[in-house]
């Protein structure tokens, strides 16, 4: 067995390649995993492996301790400016990755003077399942949403198989009954971008489709969740699967930015407990001008107490001294910024408002707080069916979009004191109790965790 120095006195012995999709909160999600390995395996150094761009943001040197920072190329021509096309850097980045992959393992192996033992990387870079086996390596694969989007994926050619069938006679908001293993229903239109919608050609279609066929090659397959949350679709995809493992949620297991510049939890601490909703649409997402209005006239007429974080851009769509009155008569704050997690866990918040990407949806269920839906795109339509009508822990804004009357029925289902509101906060409590419990002492994703830790030093092979 090849052995190195650590320079603090010890052996290092595995060496372990860790590929990014460099994209929104996928490489900051793998780097949390690889730090929880880092920490549990001393005798493991890690070269992980991204865009600089995307390094530049995680890593504040080279690398620290046992990880080792190392740049891929993006793809994108010397000088080019991206336009602003839906996925086009997605598309240049993937046109490149495998072969930049590939040269950076060399690159790695060389630099610290060990061959590869085991690859851990983005699920989405299916690719590298052909990498895996050229260097017969263990190929561990991270999904960093739900089970709800993955099961989709894996079974997208089966479902364009009985959607061809349904065509003449289902339309997208139709639900169909067992579709997918695991699942009793599910709404058409809520299937993930490039299952059954989109352009299914494109490379960003591509990706999730080849991901799907071949992921039942990984070694294991790593998803940020707990078991308890869907034992139903665990269960079939744990048959699918080799070492299926949720290890989540990742936010119950690392350390939230303890920042708050915007003073939102003091802000909190003078609300009554239950009252205020908290609205944020991620960095990514906002709704349009017209849907801001009526979401911003919804909070008026209901009196409704909110922290809403949005960006400065954003705010010049606000109705006409909306912020201003707002903020005097206190009924509202408005930030660019809100430490998320903090932001959930306290007891001033009622309700979140929410584009139901899967981290999100998580650090409510975290802190027990119920959800009003307002999905884009990708996996956030089948998150809202889940949140609606699987786990009844939330509900989705009337007709997809913000309308002032659908947005105040929302507003008074989820706060107020009825039984039907009684029943999300006992249902997203049950769920929030599973959560902690699935990382504390003996929990599944500990549990399941330890065998990913076997994985990886070659314990369990």
């Amino acid at each position: 067995m090849e052995t190195i120095s650590n320079g603090n006195g010890g052996v290092r012995n595995r060496h372990v390649a860790v590929f990014a999709f460099p994209f929104a909160s996928h490489p900051q999600l793998l780097l949390t995993l690889v730090q929880r390995l880092a920490a549990a395996t001393p005798t493991v150094v890690f070269s992980f492996f991204s865009t600089e761009r995307t390094n530049r943001g995680l890593f504040s040197e080279r690398g620290c301790d046992n990880i080792l920072r190392y740049d891929v190329s993006d793809g994108l021509p010397e000088g080019y400016v991206l336009p602003g096309k839906l996925h086009e850097d997605i598309n240049y980045f993937l046109a490149v990755a495998e072969k930049e992959f590939k040269r950076g393992v060399q690159v790695a192996e060389k630099d610290v003077g060990m061959k590869i033992n085991c690859l851990v990387v983005d699920a989405f870079l299916w690719f590298s399942a052909d990498l895996a086996e050229e260097l017969k390596v263990p190929w561990v694969a991270l999904w960093t949403a739900g089970a709800c989007s993955l099961s989709a994926h894996i079974y997208t050619d089966l479902i364009r198989e009985k959607y061809a069938e349904l065509k003449g006679s289902a339309g997208l908001n139709d639900e169909i009954v067992d579709l997918i293993p695991g699942f009793t229903s599910i709404r058409l239109g809520d299937l993930p971008s490039g299952v059954i919608l989109g352009d299914l050609d494109s490379p960003f279609a591509t990706m999730p489709h080849r991901m799907g066929r071949t992921l039942t090659k990984a070694t294991a397959v790593l998803i940020n969740s707990f078991q308890e949350l869907d034992p139903g679709l665990t269960k079939n995809l744990s048959s699918m699967c080799n070492n299926f493992l949720n290890i989540g949620p990742f936010n119950l297991v690392s350390s939230p930015s303890k920042q708050d510049e915007f003073s939102c939890i003091t802000w909190l601490d003078n609300q009554k407990p239950g009252s205020v909703a908290y609205i944020s649409f991620g960095t990514k997402f906002s709704p349009p001008p017209h849907e801001l209005v009526a979401l911003a006239e919804a909070l008026e007429a209901t009196k409704t107490p909110f922290l809403w974080s949005i960006n400065k851009d954003s705010e010049r769509h606000f109705p006409l001294g909306f912020l201003e009155t707002t903020t005097a008569n206190g009924l509202g704050k408005i930030v660019p910024w809100a430490p998320q997690v903090q932001v959930l866990e306290h007891v001033a918040i009622g309700v979140f408002v929410t584009h139901s990407g899967w981290n999100s949806v998580l650090e409510s269920i975290g802190a027990g707080v119920p959800m009003i839906c307002r999905p884009f795109i990708g996996d956030q339509p089948i998150n809202t069916w889940m949140v609606e009508r699987v786990w009844g822990i939330g509900v989705r804004i009337e007709g997809g979009n913000f309308t002032k009357l659908g947005t105040c029925h929302a507003l008074e289902q989820v706060l107020s004191a009825d039984a039907s509101s009684k029943g999300r906060k006992e249902r997203i409590g049950a769920l929030k109790d599973h959560a902690h419990k699935a990382v504390g002492p003996n929990g599944s994703s500990i549990q399941n965790f330890n065998t990913l830790v076997g994985v990886v030093t070659g314990a369990t092979l």
